[in-house]
């Protein structure tokens, strides 16, 4: 594995320390210590960034969609070989169990390339014969020159990928900042790059604080789009930031995503994928279902049997592949989950802890951010347990009386990202996910993506969507050309 103690930004192509020689300490969040160090850049270095960016577009821009293509397929394979250190370098910086990131995160990181290489030389342009007026009328759409992409920590090189990809992919040069806490596989990702034969400044990293690093990309006047995606209250900063300019932006904010349980459902799938929903990456993924709805006729079987498999999670050292519960990303992030136990176990909102409900200790990790899988009941949907995003290995259950009733709890909040619905019937399926304020809802599954599908929230969950062309259109300018005969 490469050295990846000390991380420093990419920006040209080239490897290379802030310029203002201020640096952050990079945690160990299964150990509670310091394991490195990481860039906090400032504007010096995002003006660099944009200028390398600026530098590479021309060239970039211009190549054939199928040279592109070439180069983000080549990527791809340089993440898919050296799967195992990218792997274990999101367990490092994460502290999520190594399995999760083996199997799913990296694996996806490779097909967001694969994917956005083949799409972009798919995406087609729109023609309208404007008959009776003797004219044509064609529709281009170009790249927008340097863009930014602003991922979060819960799934680095994942989420990244899923911005870069198709920001590259459309002849756009990219300034990229990842989350300061978990930045070991952006770091390795500029490497991949120079590998493929990615030319210099195409993709730049920069890393650092939301406060510098980030703030100056948002007011850096030459930037001319930013794809965000974190909590709600930072997604409202951005935009407060970036629209007085006039300039593109794209929030993929936070949830509070409800699963309906129906009890026509298929019980032991329903029960054995709503573990998972809750409690997949320690609870830090922004779809999980983390309040749970059931239908007051199985209320009582489902909620002792979730509390069954819920006990046989197995939490400890995310380095050890049976590992399913690993650490927090973070103190400041493990204190507000925190605070959060100790709001249940005060029996606010009618709480009461049904299973977890504090910090774990792990042998060898006694000073790791670990929490219980934590399962609450709760009396009433307007507690801040049901209505805030706590993020963590915590979910609420609540039963509902009928279809209505179901209805009117999943939206009682102000979130509305996704929604997963169990249920046999389909009339009441189709009725359900109609009404279900919610940007994505799967039916009797859940985290089943389709890249071609757009992605994205409703109220404070977010702005546009990403994926498919929604993404291609968003790092691209539509002009219209209306030729006279």
């Amino acid at each position: 594995m490469n050295d990846t103690s000390t991380v420093t930004n990419f920006i040209g192509g080239e490897y290379c320390e802030p310029r203002s020689g201020n640096w952050l300490d990079n945690i160990d969040p299964a150990r509670g210590v310091v394991a490195g160090r990481v860039a906090n850049s400032g504007r010096d270095d995002i003006e660099a960034a944009v200028t390398a960016a600026e530098s590479a577009f021309a060239r970039w821009s211009q190549l054939p969609m199928a040279r592109r293509a070439l180069v983000l397929n080549r990527i791809a394979d340089g993440i898919e070989s050296r799967l195992d250190e990218l792997a274990a370098a999101e367990c490092l910086d994460g502290g999520k169990p190594i399995t999760r990131a083996k199997t799913i995160e990296i694996p996806r990181a490779a097909s967001n390339f694969r994917y956005y290489a083949a799409a972009a030389t798919q995406f087609s342009s729109e023609f309208h014969d404007s008959i009776g007026h003797s004219a044509i009328n064609y529709t281009v759409r170009q790249p927008l020159g340097a863009v930014a992409c602003i991922s979060p920590w819960n799934l680095p090189l994942y989420l990244l990928t899923w911005k870069v990809a198709p920001a590259m992919a459309m002849g756009n040069c990219v300034i990229a900042k990842p989350s300061e806490l978990t930045p070991r596989t952006a770091y390795l990702l500029g490497e991949i790059c120079n590998e493929a034969g990615l030319p210099a400044g195409v993709l730049n990293i920069v890393h650092g604080e939301g406060a510098s690093a980030g703030q100056a990309i948002l007011e850096h006047q030459r930037i001319k789009a930013v794809s965000f995606t974190g909590g709600s209250e930072t997604g409202k900063h951005v935009a407060s930031v970036v629209a007085p300019q006039l300039r593109k932006f794209s929030l993929e904010l936070g949830g509070k995503n409800p699963n309906l349980i129906f009890a026509d459902c298929d019980y032991q799938k329903a029960l054995q994928t709503s573990v998972f929903t809750a409690f997949a990456n320690q609870g830090q993924i922004c779809l999980c279902g983390s309040r749970i709805l059931i239908e007051q006729s199985i209320y009582e079987t489902f909620k002792q049997d979730f509390i069954e498999r819920t006990k046989q999670l197995v939490l400890g050292d995310p380095g050890l592949e049976s590992t399913q519960i690993g650490a927090l990303v973070s103190k400041p992030h493990f204190e507000k989950v925190c605070e959060y136990l100790e709001l249940a176990r005060s029996g606010e909102g009618g709480a009461k802890v049904l299973c977890g409900g504090r910090p774990a200790t792990v042998d060898g990790f006694e000073q790791g951010y670990f929490v219980e899988p934590t399962i609450i009941e709760v009396a009433t949907n307007q507690c801040r347990l049901n209505q805030e995003e706590i993020f963590g290995p915590i979910v609420t259950l609540m039963p509902f009386t009928d279809e209505q009733h179901a209805i009117e709890l999943a939206n009682d909040v102000s979130f509305g990202l996704s929604a997963t619905v169990w249920s046999n019937q389909n009339d009441r399926v189709m009725r359900v996910s109609r009404a279900v304020d919610a940007g994505v809802v799967w039916v009797n599954t859940w985290l089943m993506r389709d890249l071609r599908t757009p992605f994205g929230g409703m109220k404070s969950s977010g702005v546009g969507r990403e994926g498919g062309v929604d993404s291609l259109r968003f790092f691209t300018e539509p002009k219209n050309v209306c030729i006279s005969y």
